[in-house]
């Protein structure tokens, strides 16, 4: 943004000065729209791209766990049946927590209040 010079400034003050009841209204109708509606446009859709992103991964991850618990039955006789049969679960529950531990630290916070360019 550029300061104006001093002439320029008088003249948009007393163009200001001379601004009826609804002009007025029209530039003050027009800021409010400028620094409140359209950035919270894009808020909103910054939020439908979030929300449909961890839909879409949880969904996936739901799948793959469910994938891994099967295989471990499948594949290991003994955790199908009996008295072994809650080592499966807890394999799928280590497993879980494994990932949430790693996507926990990938998040870094000094890049989530930054601007885009």
């Amino acid at each position: 943004m550029s300061v104006p010079d001093s002439s320029s400034h008088r003249r948009q003050r007393k163009d200001r000065d001379d601004l009826s009841i609804p002009e007025l209204i029209d530039y003050l109708r027009a800021y409010v729209m400028q620094e409140t509606v359209d950035p919270l446009r894009g808020v909103g859709r910054w939020l439908a791209y979030g929300a449909a992103g961890a839909l879409c991964l949880g969904l996936g991850l739901v799948i793959v766990l469910l994938g891994v618990l099967r295989v471990i039955q499948e594949e290991w006789h003994r955790s199908a049946s009996g008295s072994w049969s809650w080592v499966a679960y807890l394999i799928t529950l280590l497993v879980a927590v494994g990932l949430l531990v790693v996507t926990l630290m990938r998040i870094k916070k000094s890049t989530l209040n930054k601007q885009p360019k």
